[in-house]
């Protein structure tokens, strides 16, 4: 196996466990209650961005990986 190859799956690989981490942080720090008819938002903003930022990077390192695996040599 090419090390190119390797490098490329191993971005990818790395790329969706960070995606789920931060789809998985975001879900934690978003939540909402409904009390007769009025909704009160319990959210925290900061893990929510720190989730946010995590999708990011994880594309990112997908996009990386995907590009690395079909570049020509």
């Amino acid at each position: 196996m090419n090390m190119l190859k390797l490098v490329g799956i191993l971005l990818i690989i790395g790329g969706l466990a960070l995606g789920y981490m931060g789809i998985q942080k975001v879900s934690k720090n978003d939540a909402s209650v409904e009390i007769l008819d009025l909704e009160i938002d319990v959210s925290n903003k900061s893990g929510k961005q720190q989730g946010y930022i995590y999708l990011g990077l994880a594309v990112l390192l997908f996009g990386g990986g995907i590009y690395t695996l079909t570049r020509k040599q």
